[in-house]
């Protein structure tokens, strides 16, 4: 598996990413459209994409970094069928190789599912063996999400 990092994405890449993170997001944060993933990229700032791809250069997983309020976020999906073999790992330290520090928002519960009816299972261990602390007192509450800032500084 290699990373490969972008700018802007291709019309195909921005398509599998969208079905990437409808299989492995809760089905509440699910699009309903490429147009829907695309309208969210394009509201974010100063971002980059990050391609985790294999040997045949399909994507595996996709990291995102982008600015908002002064700060560097970022968001990770990783294909399930690879997850727990290290690669999820692989595409932080990447992130971690190039930034300072990163700020995230990491689902802390187990109550979602996914659309295929799957429990969503919470990452909050993955980040907090990867380095990041949490943040209990900054969390977003909304109908389609609950989760906790996670930040890593190097």
């Amino acid at each position: 598996m290699r990373v490969k990092s972008k700018s802007d994405l291709e019309v195909y890449e921005k398509e599998f990413i969208c079905q990437l993170w409808n299989a492995e997001y809760p089905e509440k944060l699910a699009y309903q459209s490429v147009a829907e993933f695309e309208t969210y990229l394009n509201n974010l700032s100063d971002k980059k994409h990050y391609l985790l791809q294999d040997q045949s250069d399909e994507i595996q997983g996709w990291a995102i970094t982008f600015t908002r309020e002064n700060e560097k976020w970022f968001a990770i999906i990783i294909n399930s069928k690879i997850q727990n073999q290290g690669f999820g790992k692989k595409l932080l330290n990447h992130l971690k190789s190039i930034e300072n520090k990163l700020s995230g928002w990491v689902i802390d519960h187990n109550n979602d599912s996914k659309l295929d009816g799957t429990t969503y299972v919470s990452p909050l261990k993955f980040y907090l063996k990867n380095g990041f602390s949490v943040c209990n007192e900054i969390r977003i509450e909304s109908e389609k999400i609950s989760a906790v800032k996670i930040v890593w500084n190097s």
